[in-house]
């Protein structure tokens, strides 16, 4: 059997070690519990889905009896991506909420089918938890968003309207098709791709110029560059901006912050996926020298940095390795999960005492065959 990680911190904290410690142990122990809820519920033939109980009934054991723990669910091996590919996307959906609205939001697709989540209440419930990381000041109640992301099956779309309107204000939206931006790109054609953001900046300058609530904003770091390139955004009143994707860089946040935003633009670099939902960003300290550090949501979600040779070998505090995740919802159960990212494992602190990641990225193995669009 492989080592198991060491939950044991051994880093400098903002808060008393001993404390610290504490804190930790409970989250664990939260984290423990927390699983036995979600798997007697995926596997209870009367609330479960039915992938889930086909599934179990392979196992030659009952996973309501014998998972107890977190670190049990290395029984279930890694989860395989390809199943969330095509339908019937109803396997998918618990038996307890059959009769509710169903939303499914895809990932991937830029080549063959896209993978499809389904959602019910998940996403309202990762950004109102995100929302409470918002400061005010940057973010007001009340104040309008902008939507400069990707668009159609995402999750982003609704996700980002329902925090909006969460903090009281509505959403602006434009349309943004990021396969079609990857597919100008694998095409060599770079400047239809030029073209295409220059027609997605057109839209959001047209919204920010004709909406003066309009006071914060989502976006890609690309788009965030070719956005500044047209306007001083503290001009046409954001106040702050939520950015996400696979090019945001410690390179990339320094620039943002120093030159592209200044001081009165709050920055919140995030990490998110439709498999996992939202992580966190930790409040920049200068310590840490513009790194990108993030913290999921646990217990509903779990990051490990792991050996990409033994994937059930999580590395040491900052060292590299691929990241590992696990989704644990009433809507959806995915254990172990190996991302398309590697990144460095992140102490938990005083407010996260639990794994975190740094400078999230694509994996290396995979860096010669991913195309990066929009995001």
């Amino acid at each position: 059997m492989a080592p198991r990680p060491t939950y044991t911190i051994a880093v400098t904290s903002h808060a008393p070690l001993d404390q610290l410690q504490k804190n930790v142990n409970s989250a664990r122990e939260r984290l423990d519990a927390h699983v036995r809820e979600i798997v007697a519920w995926h596997f209870d033939p009367s609330t479960g889905c039915p992938f889930w109980l086909d599934y179990a009934s392979k196992l030659g054991w009952d996973p309501r009896r014998e998972i107890h723990t977190y670190d049990d669910l290395d029984r279930f091996g890694n989860f395989n991506d390809e199943w969330l590919r095509g339908g019937p996307v109803r396997r998918w959906v618990p038996k307890a909420y059959a009769d509710r609205p169903i939303f499914v939001f895809e990932t991937g697709g830029s080549t063959g089918v896209p993978k499809s989540r389904i959602n019910i209440d998940d996403f309202r419930i990762d950004y109102e938890d995100f929302s409470e990381k918002l400061p005010d000041a940057h973010f007001p109640k009340g104040a309008d968003w902008l939507q400069l992301g990707p668009t159609g099956p995402r999750r982003l779309r609704l996700a980002v309207e329902h925090l909006a309107q969460h903090r009281g204000g509505i959403c602006f939206q434009l349309d943004l098709d990021p396969r079609w931006f990857i597919k100008t790109l694998k095409m060599g054609r770079a400047d239809w791709a030029e073209d295409y953001k220059r027609h997605v900046i057109d839209q959001a300058l047209t919204l920010l110029r004709a909406h003066p609530n309009i006071q914060c904003l989502f976006t890609t770091p690309k788009l965030l560059e070719a956005l500044c390139d047209k306007v001083a955004l503290e001009k046409v009143g954001i106040k702050g901006i939520f950015c996400g994707g696979t090019e945001m860089t410690p390179k990339f946040h320094r620039r943002a912050v120093e030159e592209l935003l200044g001081p009165n633009i709050y920055f919140a670099p995030t990490y998110g996926n439709t498999l996992m939902g939202l992580a966190t960003h930790k409040a920049p300290a200068p310590e840490d020298d513009y790194a990108i550090i993030y913290y999921p949501p646990a217990p509903r979600a779990v990051i490990e940095v792991v050996d990409p040779n033994a994937p059930t070998r999580v590395v040491d505090y900052g060292r590299t390795g691929r990241v590992r995740l696990t989704t644990l919802t009433r809507e959806f159960f995915m254990p172990r999960f190996l991302e398309r990212d590697e990144c460095e494992r992140e102490a938990p602190c005083a407010q996260y005492p639990w794994d975190g990641v740094r400078n999230v990225r694509p994996f290396s193995a995979f860096a010669t065959t991913v195309v990066e669009g929009v995001y």
